[in-house]
């Protein structure tokens, strides 16, 4: 039966002086139980294979922006990095005008040829890099405005992409939503079946071309 281990959990094994937490192959982490493993230099045995806490939960991130992004891109990259995440900047760096479609194609493209774990793009709504990084087969991306559209797009759809509106959010809010996104799991089961049939008809129309 899946669980799901918070922060008090992860105390408790401390407390206990064990050198690692035990997990089921389907327990989820949250975000702060995350934090607490990484920090406490525990290790993770899930479903019988031990591994480093820190290895094991840090993912590398490409993330890029549009001119209207930059100031939260940078927010959001020393948030990632205070976390432990590594983390790549792909742009745009000033506040000159760019296109947007170029930079999500960017960190799009590298998700999708597993250069990078996770993707997160940055632009005024988080509307059209989402409609621009959809069009690259096998990305899903998905624009999260709270912390449970955040939730449901990685667990029902489990989205390797997050889009993020600059101005459409505030800054504590995109946090919220970036440290649930990162420390949600796709559940797989009847979700599977539902992406099975997205990728069909992505298929479909990528036969005729």
């Amino acid at each position: 039966m899946k669980k799901v281990i918070t922060e008090t959990d992860v105390i408790k094994v401390i407390k206990s002086g064990a050198k690692e937490i035990i997990l089921g192959k389907d327990d989820l982490l949250t975000p702060l139980a995350i934090d607490r493993i990484k920090h406490s230099g525990l290790l993770i045995n899930r479903d019988g294979k031990t591994e480093s806490g820190y290895s094991s939960l840090s993912h590398k991130i490409v993330i890029g922006s549009d001119h209207t992004g930059v100031k939260v891109k940078k927010m959001v990259i020393d948030f990632l990095k205070s976390k432990s995440f590594q983390v790549l900047d792909i742009g745009t760096y000033s506040e000159e005008s760019v296109d947007y479609p170029d930079i999500a194609f960017n960190v799009a493209n590298r998700v999708v040829n597993k250069e990078y774990d996770y993707g997160i793009i940055i632009d005024a709504t988080g509307i059209p890099s989402a409609i621009t990084a959809n069009k690259i087969p096998g990305i899903r991306a998905a624009t999260c405005y709270n912390e449970f559209s955040a939730r449901s797009s990685r667990e029902h759809n489990n989205a390797n992409v997050l889009v993020l509106g600059a101005k459409a959010i505030g800054e504590e809010t995109i946090k919220s939503i970036i440290d649930v996104w990162l420390g949600s799991h796709f559940l797989g089961d009847r979700h599977q079946k539902r992406l099975d049939k997205i990728k069909a008809i992505e298929e479909k129309y990528s036969r005729k071309n």
